[in-house]
Order: structure tokens, then sequence, then C-alpha cells
């Protein structure tokens, strides 16, 4: 796996929102602002089964996610990948996660939590500004 360039973890730890591209089936770009996770080797996203960012991710598993500084703007992080799994998550248990580690005290799962899945991300390059 690449690294992480040196003094840039904090974007992927803290909770910035990542814009994440896809490839539509049409070959067109897609960008939609999401929420993650990072565990160190894995991004997390979750999303359900019924929106176009899946068939996307389906069709060309290969992903891009930049995230910015908010308080320098300039300052961001891209990280390119390969979506390594998509799993079911009924309960939207990884959403009322995410929904914590963005500030929300007392999240409820979604009424679109049988869709939901979490879709994981394993990084192979990393760019930076």
């Amino acid at each position: 796996m690449t690294n992480i360039p040196d003094g840039y973890e904090d974007l992927l730890e803290r909770p910035n929102f990542g814009h994440l591209a896809t490839v539509r089936p049409d070959g067109n770009p897609a960008v939609t602002p999401m929420w993650f996770s990072w565990d160190g080797e894995l991004l997390r996203f979750t999303h359900t089964t019924r929106r176009a960012k899946l068939r996307n991710i389906e069709h060309n598993p290969h992903v891009s996610l930049s995230v910015l500084d908010p308080e320098k703007p300039y300052r961001y992080l891209q990280a390119r990948g390969v979506v390594e799994s998509i799993t079911p998550d009924p309960t939207g248990a990884f959403y009322v996660e995410l929904a914590h580690r963005y500030g929300r005290p007392d999240p409820a799962p979604p009424p679109d939590s049988p869709d939901r899945v979490v879709i994981a991300v394993r990084p192979f390059a990393y760019s930076k500004q």
C-alpha cells in the first residue's frame, strides 16, 4: 500500500467531507460529497442500493476521494483506489456510526436502512497539495 504523504493523515482522520468521484457507465465522471471513515487501511462510505453512485461503482470499481482542509482550502489530499467490498447494512448501523463522527448526537437509523450498504475502498495512490 502507498503511504499517505507526511502531514496529511489528519484530513482522513477528522470528520471532513470527502468528494467521491466515480465513473458513470457512459464514461462521464460523477462527484458526490460524502461522509466517510478511515481505519488506516480502508475508506468506508454508506450508501443505498437505489442510487446511481452504487451502479457506477458496480460498473467500474475505480474511485477517487478528494478531502479539503476546511481551515486551509488549498491544502487537500486525493486518494485513488478500488472498491474492495460492498456489504449490506440493513439496520443502518454504519450510517449511525458516521452520523456520530460528523457531530449528530443521537442519530436514528435512516428510513432507507433496509437498502443501506457499506462501501469499502482500498486506496492505492495518494496525491496532495
